[in-house]
């Protein structure tokens, strides 16, 4: 029996092969690819993509809640590309699901890997098939969707600005970035450091892509304004100098500079009016060598020499903080409209030092109330005693409020206080 949703959709099984599988009646499309659509764009671009009669924000939701609550184990159907039915079919490893298919084309099918089963599959790539061959957990993705629906993406409407003018920082320029997560947690990392400018060249995924916003978390300004382009060529053609980042040493007569080291040449070419650019490699390779010899210098990190690889946002940051080093606009930690710039050092807030005044005040207080209760014993130990004493006070650097707590402390102690004050 079908499941009847808002705006007369309806949500059926029907049976593809030897599988059940979830769809929206008439439409011909799995519960699964309509999940899948929406997690990897804006949810109005998948709706629009799809095209289903009637399916609309409404509706959506109720679909969305099929999925999320796992309602198809009752249905005893599974969508394709979803995890539970390779778990249905007991697969444990890759081995066994390779074992199952009679062929697995690899790209355009000039690689391929065949097995003594009946079915057939085509995977994007060896690394796509490794590393997704199990399935997605479409559930999870459809509790993410909803949240996104209900509520809209988590600080989408923090905007921000740019940190500085065109031009007065080194723009990041992502060769080939393969996931838009780590796209986004680049942007992040730049917006934490003043780093506005961001150059894709060929993201893997498209762009604009509304996962790397996701991942940006607040840091939209960056997104909204990165470019993509097709060749390195175009997105460094206006740069007069440009680093580039690398983990392995290369054969190249090329300046091998620190991130410091090469944030002080950025600087100071910065301040003559020429644009400068960092150049970050691949998730998986990094550079290849030929791009590396087109730039003017090569940046390595100092790491631990046998775990070298950082991630791409990881190495980012690092750039980015060694950047904001040393600037006059850079701020430790958040600022508000309600709080001020913190300097290194001894926060004091609304408080002062105490002068030597109010620390004297103090002494005298206790020294005469150890005196009244007989601490000092011998007698003519006293003069040592009080000398120990205020070189500890002294040593603590108190300040005004500190005073006036441990005056009161004394007098508690000397006198009691309310229902406990001794007669």
């Amino acid at each position: 029996m079908n499941e009847v949703l808002k705006d007369g959709l309806e949500i059926g099984v029907e049976t593809a092969g030897e599988f059940r599988v979830p769809v929206v009646a008439g439409a011909g499309l799995s519960i699964g690819s309509i999940v899948h659509a929406c997690h990897e764009s804006a949810i109005d671009d998948a709706l629009a993509a799809l095209a289903v009669p009637g399916l609309g924000r409404d509706s959506l939701d109720e679909l969305l809640r099929y999925c999320a609550e796992r309602r198809c184990e009752a249905d005893e159907a599974t969508c394709p590309g979803c995890r539970r039915r390779t778990e249905l079919q007991g697969f444990t490893s890759l081995d066994e699901f390779a074992k199952a298919h009679a062929r697995i084309d690899i790209g355009d099918g000039s690689v391929g890997i065949e097995g003594p089963g009946s079915r057939s599959l085509r995977a994007e790539s060896l690394d796509a098939l490794a590393q997704g061959w199990q399935g997605e957990k479409y559930w999870y993705w459809a509790r993410r969707v909803l949240r996104k629906l209900r509520h809209g993406i988590r600080r989408a409407h923090i905007q921000g600005e740019p940190f500085a003018d065109a031009g007065q920082t080194p723009a990041v320029i992502l060769m080939e970035p393969q996931l838009a997560d780590n796209i986004g947690m680049v942007a992040r990392a730049m917006a934490n450091f003043g780093l506005d400018e961001l150059r894709l060249v060929a993201p893997r995924d498209g762009w604009p892509n509304e996962k790397a916003r996701i991942a940006a978390s607040g840091a939209n300004y960056v997104i909204d304004d990165a470019v993509a382009y097709d060749r390195l060529a175009d997105a460094t053609g206006d740069f007069n100098w440009i680093c580039a980042t690398t983990a392995r040493q290369r054969d190249l007569r090329k300046p091998v500079l620190t991130p410091s080291q090469a944030v002080a040449e950025m600087a100071r070419r910065i301040a003559e009016g020429q644009r400068c650019g960092m150049l970050f490699g691949r998730e998986r390779n990094g550079l290849e060598t030929s791009e590396l010899a087109d730039a003017d210098a090569l940046v390595m990190i100092p790491v631990n020499s046998e775990f070298a690889s950082l991630n791409l946002a990881q190495a980012v940051l690092i750039l980015g903080y060694t950047w904001m080093q040393g600037r006059d606009d850079q701020s430790l930690g958040r600022v508000t409209t309600y709080e001020k710039p913190l300097q290194t050092g001894l926060n004091m807030g609304d408080d002062r030092p105490s002068t030597k005044e109010e620390q004297l005040g103090f002494f005298e207080h206790l020294e005469g109330e150890l005196d009244r209760l007989g601490f000092f014993n011998p007698p003519e130990r006293r003069g040592t005693v009080v000398r120990n004493l205020r070189s500890l006070f002294t040593r603590l650097t108190p300040t005004a409020q500190e005073i006036r707590t441990l005056r009161g402390v004394v007098a508690t102690l000397a006198h009691g206080k309310g229902r406990g004050r001794k007669s």
